[in-house]
């Protein structure tokens, strides 16, 4: 008996003695694993690392060179910076050198041009047509004759003319038309002209206060720096190009006793709820809404709204998206 026990002891030998040196490196402080944080416990610096003299410049180059950039003079005080005109729906349209414009018994030229340029051709205009030109006052825009009076003065949207002609304060049909063909006929030199070439530029008539699109109570509304007649006049020209999409966005009537539009929109939102109501196969009858434009006389300027015909009235944010469309035709 007592030898069989001592033969199961003998096997159990090597696997203690296994264990004994696998536990042994246990017992040591550090422990049998070699904890490298120890070795950065009393670190001390070492001196930067030196590439000899005579090494090969062309070998050696900074990872990401940053090229050297010409100083610039340093500006006291602040910059007066314009920003960059943004793209619009209203540059978008198409535009002619020379259109018309009226509202009511009005009538009157918008030129894509400068008043500098535009000024010089109405007076050549005056020569050519044998006018006898009676006063003539550049600072002001204003050229008579004994058969009309021409006004000049800056448009609404940026680098424009706005002419009339006019005799006992009525529109001249007649002379507006030819105005017109003249001007068409010679845009390439009136665009070509030098503003600094006539005495127009001892005076520029430009409104450079901005569109303000402000909040409104629980709405939205847009300062405009320019009487109601011209504002309405400018947004109908624009509007019967843009608004001609039936179902998304359509011009319904004309108001100009009331500077007023009635318009049919979808806004943005309504066509993405839509695009996610064919998603899940849900009700997808979703309409264009019907809204009034309103510009409303302030005196030289005036103020756009837009509201709903009827319930319910229209989120902040579509009345929001709809007003920016219109007033960039302003721009």
């Amino acid at each position: 008996m007592s030898s069989v026990l001592g033969k199961h002891a003998l096997k159990w030998i090597p696997l203690a003695l296994a264990g004994a040196v696998t536990l042994a490196g246990c017992a040591r402080d550090e422990g049998f694993y070699d904890d490298r944080n120890l070795d950065y416990a009393d670190v001390e610096p070492a001196s930067p690392l030196v590439l000899p003299e005579t090494r090969d410049t062309q070998r050696y180059r900074d990872a990401l060179p940053v090229p050297e950039a010409a100083s610039q003079p340093r500006r006291d005080g602040v910059a007066e910076v314009r920003p960059p005109q943004p793209l619009t729906v209203g540059q978008s349209t198409e535009i002619d050198y020379v259109e018309g414009r009226e509202i009511g018994d009005q009538r009157w030229l918008v030129v894509a041009a400068d008043p500098g340029s535009v000024w010089t051709q109405l007076e050549s205009f005056a020569r050519q047509r044998g006018l006898d030109v009676q006063e003539s006052r550049a600072s002001d825009g204003v050229l008579v004759t004994s058969q009309a009076e021409f006004r000049l003065q800056s448009g609404l949207r940026e680098g424009s003319s706005e002419v009339r002609c006019e005799r006992g304060g009525q529109s001249m049909a007649s002379c507006l038309d030819a105005l017109q063909t003249y001007l068409s006929a010679n845009a390439a030199a009136s665009q070509t002209a030098s503003a600094t070439a006539s005495s127009w530029s001892a005076q520029r008539l430009e409104n450079n206060d901005p569109l303000s699109l402000r909040q409104d109570g629980d709405g939205w509304e847009v300062a405009i720096p320019y009487a109601a007649d011209r504002v309405w006049a400018e947004i109908h020209h624009y509007l019967a190009q843009d608004f001609d999409q039936t179902d998304e966005r359509e011009l319904l009537a004309a108001e100009p006793d009331n500077y007023a539009f009635l318009v049919s929109y979808l806004s943005r939102e309504q066509r993405d709820r839509s695009l996610l109501q064919v998603v899940l196969f849900t009700d997808t009858n979703e309409q264009a809404r019907e809204v009034r434009l309103v510009v409303e006389p302030r005196g030289d300027q005036s103020v756009l709204r837009a509201r709903a015909t009827g319930e319910p009235p229209l989120s902040e944010n579509a009345e929001r998206e709809l007003l920016e469309r219109v007033a960039s035709y302003l721009r």
